[in-house]
């Protein structure tokens, strides 16, 4: 496996401010996403942003499939694959309905991005469906009194130790430390907001060495050395 940065963004103006600098491997959207930018959760604004994701190059499109029921959600997401199979995830909840429903799309070759994953032994579900991805959310973990980093952690571990492919997609970052820490631990997906993408771009003392290069570049030259006579 090897690293993939997604934007976590339902925003096309985002999109197309950053999927063009290279540095994501796609976008990762849900409903509450999709509510913040504006637009329904329905499958003819979601081909559009499909579409819109697909021309500024991102690789994967990850889409929450909707319903509650196992039954809602393997329609919604047999439509949502249907839009563009070779780039779309499904996302559905880490829940009796969602898994049933996930293991049946994988049954049709669909793509599944198993989500809501708050502890490492919800791991033992996704590789036992084998699904593509599963999204624990780091943020909230912690915010439950938990420590969120020793928890996706173990994700991995359970994950490195039953030999699945299953990625362990990291979402609800809040801060650069959360990535550097998880990077450095073996994790190697991750999903990001705006915010955290534009703090890793402006770390202060790079930028202030990019500027004093600038400077040295504008200088006026010394001028070429006096040659003998």
């Amino acid at each position: 496996m090897s690293l993939r940065l997604f934007l976590d963004s339902a925003d096309a103006a985002q999109w197309r401010a950053w999927l063009p600098s290279g540095l994501f491997y796609g976008v990762t959207t849900n409903p509450t996403l999709l509510r913040r930018a504006g637009l329904p959760s329905a499958i003819a604004s979601l081909r559009a942003l499909t579409h819109e994701a697909t021309a500024l190059g991102a690789r994967e499109i990850h889409l929450q499939a909707w319903g509650g029921s196992a039954e809602a959600y393997y329609a919604c997401g047999q439509e949502l694959a249907g839009i563009d199979a070779a780039r779309i995830c499904v996302k559905l909840p880490l829940t009796r309905a969602g898994s049933v429903a996930a293991g049946r799309l994988l049954e049709l070759g669909v793509r599944v991005t198993l989500t809501t994953c708050f502890d490492a032994s919800q791991l033992l579900v996704a590789a036992a469906l084998g699904v593509d991805y599963a999204a624990p959310y780091l943020g909230r973990i912690c915010d439950a009194g938990r420590d969120g980093h020793a928890e996706v952690i173990a994700m991995q571990r359970v994950v490195t130790g039953v030999g699945a492919r299953v990625r362990v997609l990291v979402a609800s970052l809040r801060n650069l430390s959360d990535l550097s820490r998880l990077a450095g631990a073996g994790l190697q997906t991750f999903t990001l907001a705006v915010p955290l993408v534009e703090a890793l771009l402006q770390q202060p003392q790079t930028l202030a060495a990019a500027q004093e290069f600038e400077a040295a570049a504008r200088a006026p030259s010394c001028g070429d050395p006096v040659r003998p006579r």
